[in-house]
């Protein structure tokens, strides 16, 4: 009887795990919720229709899992790992390399500049150049004017930045690219890269006249004066004879009319217009230094200049009034009387006889 027990306990134990083996409520089935998004445990109901036939089924996810197993798999979309996008088609439908793909990103993503800067130029002692990093954006929208074909045109900065990045490319030491790119900059305000591009291109021709004039009307504009003259003067003094240089003209004579030196101003605004006649500007520049008027500025600056004279007078005023006050009236001290009596003093005889002669 004893024997007997271990084979009532295995045949117990046979039949415990078969019963839940076959049990389907012990087994957990999933199904794919399309409309949520969702996988989650199916019911009663979803088990008898999750097995139809044999080998057969109509769970969305079985069937994917079952038929990326059994069949082969089919790409729904070929052309979106060529193109990176499958509504792109930007790289058409050839493959590129990586490399290929890489150096296009790369040259779409470079910033413009002119390269490394250089160490010195011959005009790094001028404050406007030495100070460039602490200089604040300043845009110059006229300068666009530079790179219009035709008075009406629009100018695209994207596309300008393009072209200036290709051309940078094929003549990295090119000193005209340099200093379009610098005008570029000046049409974006970037006044750091500006400078640097002008010095770039002055450390390879510190004579160009044309570059000193882009210079200068850099620091004119970030109200460095001192800079801006000795810069424009420098540009004149290095034009090739024959040269028409109005514009140098007519930016020194800017320059030295907002430093307060009308009359130099004024020559230079007439060689502008001898050299220009039609140039507007320079006309009406010369009008307003033909007519001054009181400015607004010179008016505020008498007004302040007043209130200051009167605010020192009546604080003195009051300072007075207030020693006036505390300290009081000053005390003079009592004088004694000399008596002038005769007969005290001793009068020698020799004046006596006198008076008497």
């Amino acid at each position: 009887m004893a024997g007997d027990l271990p084979s009532i306990s295995y045949m117990a134990l046979y039949i415990v795990s078969a019963s839940v083996v076959t049990d389907s409520r012990s087994a957990t089935h999933w199904r794919l919720d399309q409309e949520r998004g969702l996988v989650r445990p199916a019911g009663t109901e979803d088990v008898s229709d999750l097995l139809v036939g044999e080998g057969e089924t109509t769970d969305p996810l079985l069937g994917i899992l079952t038929r990326n197993t059994q069949s082969p798999w089919e790409d729904s979309n070929p052309g979106a790992i060529d193109g990176a996008c499958s509504t792109c088609g930007k790289f058409g439908s050839g493959r590129i390399s990586g490399q290929e793909r890489l150096l296009k990103l790369e040259s779409e993503t470079t910033i413009l500049t002119c390269g490394d800067a250089v160490n010195e130029t011959q005009y790094d002692h001028l404050d406007g150049i030495a100070q460039r990093h602490k200089h604040k954006s300043h845009p110059e929208p006229e300068v666009a004017m530079i790179f219009k074909k035709t008075e009406g045109d629009e100018i695209d900065m994207n596309a300008l930045e393009q072209n200036l990045r290709m051309t940078l490319d094929e003549n990295p030491k090119s000193i005209a690219v340099y200093n379009q790119i610098g005008n570029f900059f000046r049409i974006r305000g970037n006044t750091f890269s500006a400078i640097e591009c002008f010095r770039k291109a002055l450390s390879l021709s510190p004579s160009n006249p044309d570059i000193l004039l882009n210079l200068a009307r850099v620091l004119f504009n970030l109200q460095y004066l001192d800079d801006a003259i000795h810069l424009t003067r420098r540009s004149l003094e290095l034009q090739p004879p024959g040269q028409n240089c109005w514009l140098h003209h007519f930016t020194l004579g800017e320059i030295l009319k907002a430093y307060g030196n009308y009359h130099e101003a004024s020559i230079h605004f007439r060689h502008a217009l001898d050299l220009n006649p039609s140039f507007l500007p320079a006309r009406a520049h010369l009008q307003s230094l033909a007519n001054p008027q009181t400015s607004s500025a010179t008016v505020y600056t008498a007004v302040i200049i007043s209130c200051l004279i009167v605010g020192v007078l009546i604080c003195l005023w009051h300072s007075l009034d207030i020693c006036h006050h505390t300290c009081g009236s000053p005390t003079r001290k009592t004088l004694r009387t000399v008596d002038w009596d005769r007969s005290r003093i001793s009068i020698p005889s020799r004046v006596i006889r006198f008076k008497k002669v």
